[in-house]
């Protein structure tokens, strides 16, 4: 009896210990890190495959051989049926092929050679990308579009900066593109990639797509953004190929009738204007155009702006003012016989980054620890308070504690005697894996007067400070930008940057709005300490002077 519950508890533990393992198969396209398991997977299908088309391809040269030894038999034997049979070894041998041998060749036809392939494709099926994968890679790819201003033909073309391995998109793929633009009641992107996909067919590509299927959607795009013109030659142009297309007939009536109310109404404008001496708008005085100052700039511009290395403001005056040095953080026992090289990236804020601060063997030996926890990074809900997934924040993340492995007590130190602040209270250290087109949008890490539970249930009080590690170079994209003071700090492997997120006085410093851009080309590893107010009293005294 106690030995059958011991077995029991053990297969309990067992199957626990695989739950975490299965659980972890989700959102691949959040981080590259965890897709690169697919492509493990897709090799050992393709492995599996090429042995199912082995095994058809000897099936196939049995029947062949079959064949060819029988067509030889039966014309020699049809020049003279009586005479062939006339033979009894013969005569024997055609009853034995008709009641044997054509039994057994269909037995060989029959049978099925797929069990092996089939067998391995289900048991990898349950660790394939589902729809949202798909969606959410294709989603990416817009959103790397709009940031980094590509038109779809560079993207098609795989001509992107820094790649290693170039990939053709087919008039499929832009298609496919195309419908998910379309599903999202995204007109412009439908438009984009239908044209590229028309593009492509039109210089000769082959597809099992055809012209017709594409000018419906493109025509239909255009149209719903108000350009009928265009939408209406994309529709003759329809008809052309298929007179009979019902859609594009009522389609086509109804532009040409919306174009003739638009021209009756201009010209029923014009002799209004014309009636009351009034000048047409081309003859209106110009207003002078206003100049747009930074700050009147959405934030959602300049933040695209910074991550393709447009709008940084940075004077001459104020960059001869940053500086590099040898740092040993007063003279602390680890540095002082070899300081760490500290350079400076920004002025206000004061970010400043460590240069060979972790090694290629520690980096790789955070990643080992991490990848098998990588979930799916979450936010703050400041109406709920709970932590929950966002589209602005695309990556997966896991948390390393210091007893787990003795690499991480020691970063954590190594964090503690250059900051010189108390780590006791800091969260535990985050790694994190940016996915497709992976991002962070502008957030602050310090919580706001407005959110005064964000981080009630941690008892350490607010964020202080910043450290982030770099843990990989990145070929393109993947910057840290502070929009509202034009600041972008670019990712290079081994090196970790450093800000106060509070100022002395405990207030929110708000210059310190981040982000973390897509990424265009690579894959970005980065972890993250985020230092609390508690244990810093006096090691950060407080400042009397609220911005200080």
């Amino acid at each position: 009896m106690l030995s059958s519950r011991m077995e029991l508890l053990s297969w309990c533990l067992l199957l626990l210990s695989c739950l975490p393992l299965f659980s972890a198969h989700n959102d691949f396209f959040t981080s590259i890190g965890q897709m690169t398991d697919l492509l493990y997977t897709e090799k050992d299908l393709v492995t599996s495959l090429k042995d199912y088309i082995k095994a058809e391809e000897n099936k196939l040269e049995q029947v062949k051989r079959w064949a060819d030894k029988l067509d030889s038999l039966t014309a020699t034997a049809i020049l003279d049926p009586e005479g062939f049979l006339g033979h009894p070894v013969n005569a024997f041998k055609l009853m034995k092929r008709l009641n044997t041998e054509w039994g057994d060749l269909e037995s060989l036809v029959l049978s099925d050679t797929t069990d092996g392939f089939i067998s391995n494709l289900t048991i990898q099926r349950q660790y394939f990308p589902t729809d949202e994968d798909q969606t959410g890679a294709a989603k990416a790819l817009l959103r790397l579009q709009d940031t980094y201003r590509l038109d779809a033909n560079t993207i098609s073309v795989g001509d992107l900066p820094g790649v290693k391995h170039k990939s053709h998109m087919t008039v499929e793929d832009c298609y496919e593109l195309g419908k998910i633009a379309y599903s999202d009641v995204d007109y412009y992107h439908t438009e984009l990639w239908m044209a590229q996909a028309l593009k492509q067919l039109d210089e000769g590509e082959e597809s099992t797509l055809d012209k017709v299927t594409v000018l419906d959607y493109l025509s239909y795009a255009i149209y719903q953004q108000g350009d009928i013109d265009r939408a209406l030659v994309f529709t003759m142009r329809l008809l052309e190929l298929d007179p009979e297309h019902q859609r594009a007939k009522g389609n086509r009536k109804y532009f040409e009738f919306q174009l003739e109310k638009q021209k009756k109404a201009e010209e029923s404008e014009r002799l209004v204007q014309k009636e009351q001496g009034i000048k047409g708008t081309s003859e209106k005085k110009k207003k002078p155009r206003k100049n747009i100052t930074n700050q009147q700039v959405p934030e959602r511009k300049k933040y695209e702006m910074l991550c393709r290395g447009e709008g940084i403001r940075m004077t001459p005056r104020r960059q001869s003012r940053l500086f590099c040095r040898y740092f040993d953080n007063k003279h602390n026992p680890s540095y002082v016989l070899s300081p760490v090289k500290q350079q400076d990236e920004w002025d206000r804020p004061y970010i400043v980054r460590y240069l060979d601060i972790i090694s290629d063997k520690e980096m790789e030996r955070v990643k080992q620890l991490a990848k098998p926890r990588l979930r799916r990074a979450t936010v703050h809900d400041p109406k709920t308070g709970k932590l929950t997934t966002a589209q602005y924040r695309v990556s997966k993340s896991a948390w390393l504690t210091g007893y787990e492995d003795p690499l991480i007590e020691k970063i954590n130190q190594r964090i503690e005697d250059l900051t010189g602040l108390e780590m006791d209270t800091a969260e535990e250290l985050q790694v994190a894996n940016y996915g497709v087109g992976g991002q962070y949008e502008p957030h602050f890490d310090f919580g706001r007067k407005d959110e005064p539970d964000a981080f009630k249930e941690l008892g350490t009080g607010n964020r202080i400070a910043t450290w982030l590690f770099y843990m990989s170079d990145v070929s393109a994209g993947g910057a840290t930008v502070f929009p509202d003071v034009g600041a972008a700090v670019w990712p290079r492997k081994g090196t970790a940057v450093f800000w106060y997120n509070l100022f002395a006085s405990g207030e929110g410093d708000y210059s310190t709005r981040h982000a973390a851009c897509p990424v265009l080309v690579g894959n970005k590893w980065v972890s993250n300490k985020w230092i609390h107010e508690r244990g810093q009293e006096w090691r950060r005294p407080c400042g009397l002077n609220e911005t200080e």
